[in-house]
Order: structure tokens, then C-alpha cells, then sequence
């Protein structure tokens, strides 16, 4: 399963840095793309990163109903980010939610990418590929920020928070059927 996620990740990855570069995050002292996946992390921040995505994994199954002898696996996924907006007083902050909505659902198109062994370098193309389900955008919620988290600006306030599931769909490296 390992090289369904590093899979997925790489290609949203990739696919944030030609959309749009200048999303970036600064963890560790690395300033990098926008995506995280928590469970990649040496140290998970304190307080989520704004402005970014963060992939979290969810429970991984068998797919029912197959014709096939290897088995077609499914993976939840989910995908949360927040904002505080652009601006110090915070007003933009729908606007600057709907646009981390679009770019989700624009690196998440097209639905594929091939399944590639990314423990190596170069990596290595596995000969499948992973497929996967347009984001489920969940209703917008607001957070109480901690009265330390605010704005690089200063100004404390309230963000807006969104989260977006989705299955992701592979064949694993065991033949198991």
C-alpha cells in the first residue's frame, strides 16, 4: 500500500508545483509544496500549517464483486486544509477557501497516475496505475484560533476549515485472491 501513497502523493505533488509554485509551506525549515502527509512527518506541527493540504489514510479494503485473481484494493483518503484569509482583517477568507477548493480539485484531475516505487532513485514505474474518486467537499466550518494563531500579519481571528474524502484504487503488490 505504501507505493499507492507515495503514488498519489508524488502526483499531487507535482501537479501543485506546475498549477501554482508559490503555494508553499515552510516545515522543519524546508520551504516546500503545500502538501503534507502526516504520517511522513519526523515532527507533526503543533498547529496545522494554513494555506496547505494535509493527506490523511484511512482504512484499506478489498473491493467486492471482482472478476479479476488479484485482488482491487480501495483506501480512504482525506484531505483537510484552512485559512485565514490574505488579508489582516480576515474578509477574504471565503475567497481564499474556494480558491484552495479549486486547486484540490484541479491537481486531483485527471483521477490516475501510474504506481511507481519511489523507495529508489530514479523511481521505478510498477506497470499498474492508481485511480481515484472525485474529493467529497465537506461543509465549511469555522475554528476558534488559539489566541497565539493568527495571521502572519498578527491579527487573531477565526479560520475557515474544510475537508474533502475520497477512495483511492489499487491493485497491491501480493497476489492475496
Amino acid at each position: 500500500m505504501q507505493f499507492t501513497k507515495d503514488s498519489f502523493y508524488m502526483a499531487l505533488l507535482q501537479r501543485l508545483l506546475s498549477l501554482n509554485p508559490l503555494q508553499t509551506v515552510t516545515l522543519d525549515g524546508t520551504t516546500r509544496p503545500a502538501i503534507i502527509v502526516a504520517e511522513n512527518e519526523l515532527v507533526i506541527p503543533a498547529r496545522p500549517v494554513s494555506d496547505a493540504f494535509y493527506i490523511e489514510w484511512g482504512a484499506a479494503q478489498v473491493v467486492q464483486q471482482q472478476v479479476s485473481d488479484r485482488g482491487l484494493m480501495e483506501m480512504e483518503c482525506l484531505i483537510s486544509y484552512h485559512t485565514f484569509g490574505t488579508v489582516q482583517s480576515g474578509v477574504d477568507r471565503g475567497r481564499t477557501l474556494a480558491a484552495l477548493d479549486m486547486e484540490l480539485l484541479s491537481i486531483c484531475a485527471p483521477p490516475r497516475t501510474s504506481k511507481r516505487d519511489y523507495s529508489q532513485a530514479p523511481s521505478v514505474d510498477l506497470g499498474t496505475s492508481i485511480l481515484w474518486t472525485t474529493p467529497s467537499l465537506s461543509k465549511v466550518s469555522g475554528s476558534d484560533a488559539a489566541k497565539n494563531e493568527g495571521l502572519p500579519r498578527g491579527n487573531e481571528g477565526v479560520r475557515l476549515e474544510r475537508s474533502a474524502s475520497l477512495k483511492v484504487f489499487f491493485f497491491p503488490e501480493v497476489n492475496f485472491l
